[in-house]
């Protein structure tokens, strides 16, 4: 990693000598001649190391130490100071300077300060990108799935999420939109405070304004006192509409000012609150035809919908069931108590043709409700609800776009298995294959069933 210098000298010959003096260590140097200068190079970024003289005219090098120690911590300063000023290098240090150094400068001395500071500089990145990654992970835990569609997602997350641009995710119901919005929170600056969610359509139309903006002691019958809104409850963090789709044009009208204004008032109020909050919306309508229809304000549907996340049905994006399956096992198992290990090559079939219209949350439900019935430690066909049985009668492979050959290859041997009741002989000769090369091929993949037939 090569790191960039940034002098600031008032002194000409000083700066350039230490220009040329850094360039021939060859760092990439910065020069500003005055604290000013310094401050306007450090904002555009990508600045390892500030040396400052402290005695400047304008803005001092005291200045130049104070705005980086509190707006970009991790940037070590040297102060370079004439021997009349040593009492306040010494108090520079105090206040965040990394290290400090007296006029007439002794070269070798000041590079063997500058490679000590950039080593505490490299560990200080190593950590915050190790750091990052650990944040990301976490934030993405619960997002189960390695289809392209889903790291697709991801990276959308992971490039809108310290943004402060509105995010509106669509997908049908239990795609797991909150999960996606989740995961914003999680990866933002505001992830310091709890993620503040509304889901829109539980409540109604009476109820929907009082709980997003609160309402003021006397301002209806009932309100025995003052209540807070959600909005004015995340300040400094992120507000979560779920379904907001079904949300009336009053309040619509409302979040529009939120989102332009920053200002609301309280029902029955007449003080204006500001707020700083991120807005994340999320719905399984089509806001584009509600705005035709007159049900959706254009102005408030363009302010939502500056980044567009859309979450694919599961039946787009098949092979996540498998990883969202043994997610879901683990999941129970623990949850009744039981040691479930495995599921039923025809059961599994079944599973991966089925088109879960209910999305995550059915087949999460599916899951729950064969590790309750099963009596073994195999989830069997005859586990699952019939809707979802019912999928292994049909002789047809449903294989989508965008799988690996591997995951395609898999999928049609197993339904192929389902469809011959296990009988790997009948299978391997209606794929065309040997039994072996069968029997090799779920063996590698940890699908090995003892109950197959092997005749």
């Amino acid at each position: 990693m090569k790191f960039t210098v940034l002098i600031i000298d008032d002194e000409k010959n000083i700066r350039e000598g230490l220009a040329s003096n850094f360039e021939i260590e060859d760092y990439n140097v910065r020069t500003a001649a005055s604290g000013e200068e310094g401050i306007a190079l450090l904002e555009k970024g990508d600045i390892d190391l500030v040396i400052t003289d402290l005695r400047m005219n304008g803005m001092s090098g005291e200045e130049v130490l104070n705005h980086v120690t509190s707006k970009m911590p991790g940037i070590p300063v040297i102060i370079l100071t004439g021997h009349g000023s040593i009492d306040s290098a010494v108090d520079a240090m105090r206040h965040g300077a990394y290290d400090f150094l007296t006029k007439p400068l002794n070269l070798d001395q000041l590079n063997m300060i500058v490679k000590r500071a950039l080593e505490t500089r490299e560990m200080s990145l190593s950590h915050q990108r190790l750091k990052k990654e650990v944040e990301d992970n976490q934030a993405f835990a619960s997002m189960t799935g390695k289809s392209p569609a889903m790291l697709k997602i991801q990276e959308l997350i992971k490039k809108v999420a310290d943004s402060k641009a509105s995010v509106l995710i669509t997908g049908e119901s239990g795609v797991g939109k909150e999960l996606v919005a989740r995961a914003i929170h999680k990866l933002s600056s505001r992830r310091n405070k709890d993620l503040i969610s509304v889901h829109c359509a539980a409540l109604s139309e009476n109820l929907i304004e009082s709980e997003l903006f609160g309402y003021e002691k006397g301002a209806f019958t009932g309100a025995d006192r003052l209540k807070k809104g959600r909005f004015e409850l995340a300040h400094g963090s992120t507000v979560f509409l779920d379904e907001i789709g079904e949300i009336n044009q009053n309040v619509q009208i409302k979040i529009l000012r939120v989102l332009q204004e920053k200002k609301f008032e309280r029902v029955g109020g007449e003080e204006t609150l500001e707020v700083d909050v991120r807005v994340v919306a999320a719905t399984n309508r089509n806001l584009e035809d509600e705005v035709k229809k007159g049900n959706f304000r254009e102005d408030l549907y363009y302010r939502l919908n500056v980044v567009h996340i859309h979450v694919p049905p599961l039946r787009e994006r098949k092979e996540d069931i498998s990883l969202l399956i043994q997610r879901f096992l683990d999941e129970f198992n623990a949850e009744n108590g039981k040691n479930i290990t495995s599921i039923e090559n025809r059961a599994k079939a079944a599973m991966l043709k089925y088109d879960w219209p209910g999305n995550i949350r059915e087949l999460r439900n599916c899951i729950e409700s064969a590790v309750v019935m099963s009596d073994g430690k195999e989830i069997t066909l005859d586990d699952l609800p019939p809707s979802v049985s019912n999928a292994a009668s049909s002789p047809s492979v449903v294989i989508p776009l965008g799988v690996t050959l591997e995951e395609a290859e898999k999928t049609y041997m197993l339904e192929s298995l389902a469809v011959n009741r296990n009988n790997k002989s009948k299978t391997a000769e209606s794929l065309g294959i040997g039994r072996k090369t069968l029997q090799r091929k779920l063996s590698e993949w940890g699908m090995e069933d003892k109950s197959s037939v092997d005749v």
